[in-house]
């Protein structure tokens, strides 16, 4: 059975996205940076919301070919090519680069594919993540906490109508004070 993880940058409030979806806050260092790739490389598939899709798929199929690209973002964007990704979203949007569209119940294919033998899942677009974590599919949450408060947005954590008891596995601190804590949830 395969394992689902949320893992996003997040403001020390609880934001992946601060207003009007201001991403200017979570710029990571080289070191940051390097770790979020390595995620790329060991995911063996990644779900988005529909919205993600379209800001990864607008940068990353051709980040590598862009004047000034670095080894570490040219070495990002084939990870990011090269990952099975699935797409999901109730219109129809273009999706390449190994990802596949479902337009139908999310929850039912999440499950679905999590019943599957293979490795590690991330998931990645709140709206989406906020849906898995209601319907109990998140098995663990990775946040790469920066130290600034952005006073409101997108949230990471969705609204819940239960408890969900988690574990501490993993802390790590990165430069410029960010702290990476991934936790596994428990019955």
């Amino acid at each position: 059975m395969r394992r689902l993880t949320f893992a996003m940058n997040v403001s020390l409030d609880g934001y992946v996205a601060g207003p009007d979806g201001d991403l200017d806050w979570s710029e990571p260092s080289d070191e940051l940076f390097q770790w979020w790739s390595d995620r790329v490389g060991a995911t063996e598939l990644a779900l988005y919301g529909r919205r993600l899709w379209e800001d990864m798929s607008s940068h990353w199929p051709t980040a590598d070919q862009q004047p000034g690209a670095t080894p570490k973002h040219r070495e990002y964007a084939r990870r990011w090519r090269a990952m099975p990704k699935v797409v999901f979203s109730s219109t129809t949007c273009p999706v390449d680069w190994n990802t596949r569209l479902v337009t139908g119940d999310a929850m039912s294919e999440i499950r679905r594919l999590k019943e599957e033998d293979g490795g590690p899942m991330d998931i990645g677009g709140a709206t989406l993540a906020a849906a898995a974590m209601r319907a109990g599919l998140v098995d663990e949450y990775v946040l790469a906490t920066t130290p600034v408060l952005v006073g409101g947005g997108t949230p990471f954590f969705a609204t819940l109508d239960s408890w969900v008891h988690l574990d501490l596995v993993e802390t790590r601190t990165f430069p410029g004070g960010v702290l990476m804590t991934r936790y596994t949830a428990h019955d």
